[in-house]
């Protein structure tokens, strides 16, 4: 099974049209059986989706907020139907982004048919329209009991929506699944390389990190430079040399062949301000 995680940055992105291309043909040569994606926008004021943007698509619970011409996940989805790329996938936003965008996440399957969803907020606000809302995504798809989440955390030190908080809310929505492997995949805000914050929070609780139990990995870095929640991070001097803060858990100890960074301008274009995660099981 094979599993990737990126942080579009999708609608921001300048030369995006470009970059929507560029990542499409990436998956259709990979092919990944689930992908995980954050921060997938849509214009605000964009026309409603056309049908035929729709194909594949599985409602999840979205408080009323429509799919929109321009949305991402859509786009995505439809040209890899376009390309003969059988894709079921779902999206859910989770605030208001900049103003102008449905700022949400989504999921994308490949080989399988999605058949089950849940979304749940994993910050203590809930408000629409405040920029620190988070939800979560989970998915399950048919011959696999496995459930696969998306998930976009907040900072370790923010006084308002702190990182602890967020992952004690998300373990326990998790536990009714305990029984069950677990993924969680997204970008974390939680750079491996900083003890006793959210990466080791995440560590001490049993999670596993495929990246650590890879038979063959790569630097694993999956940021450069100063992006967005960072600028005026104390990490700005780590930042010039990069950050591993996007991740693949599972809640079980698990072979995994490889993990390697997707999109950083080496082996495929930048796609957006974060690098892309995959790994492949056996």
């Amino acid at each position: 099974m094979k599993l990737l995680t990126l942080n579009t940055h999708s609608l921001q992105e300048e030369n995006y049209p470009q970059k929507l291309e560029q990542f499409v043909e990436t998956i259709c040569q990979e092919k990944p059986d689930i992908i995980a994606l954050q921060e997938v926008n849509q214009s605000i004021n964009a026309p409603i989706a056309e049908q035929k943007l729709l194909k594949g698509y599985v409602f999840c619970n979205n408080n009323g907020i429509p799919i929109r011409q321009d949305n991402h996940a859509a786009q995505v989805a439809f040209r890899l139907h376009e390309r003969g790329i059988n894709c079921s996938w779902t999206w859910i936003s989770a605030k208001i982004g900049y103003d102008i965008y449905d700022e949400g996440i989504a999921v994308l399957c490949l080989n399988d048919e999605i058949t089950a969803t849940e979304s749940f907020f994993i910050s203590n606000c809930q408000n629409y329209h405040y920029w620190k809302t988070r939800k979560v995504l989970g998915v399950q798809i048919s011959h696999c009991e496995h459930w696969f989440y998306t998930v976009h955390m907040g900072w370790w030190k923010d006084e308002e929506e702190p990182f602890l908080a967020q992952w004690e809310r998300f373990k326990k929505e998790l536990k009714k699944h305990q029984n069950t492997k677990i993924w969680i995949m997204g970008d974390f805000n939680s750079p491996a390389e900083t003890k006793e914050q959210g990466y080791d929070t995440i560590k001490n609780d049993g999670w596993y990190d495929t990246y650590c139990i890879a038979e063959q990995k790569d630097e694993g870095i999956t940021v450069e430079g100063s992006i967005d929640g960072w600028k005026n991070s104390k990490h700005n001097e780590q930042n010039l040399t990069g950050m591993r803060m996007d991740h693949i858990w599972c809640n079980q100890s698990v072979s995994v062949k490889y993990s390697r960074v997707m999109f950083n301008g080496i082996k495929q274009s930048k796609v957006s301000d974060h690098f892309g995660v995959c790994i492949e099981t056996k």
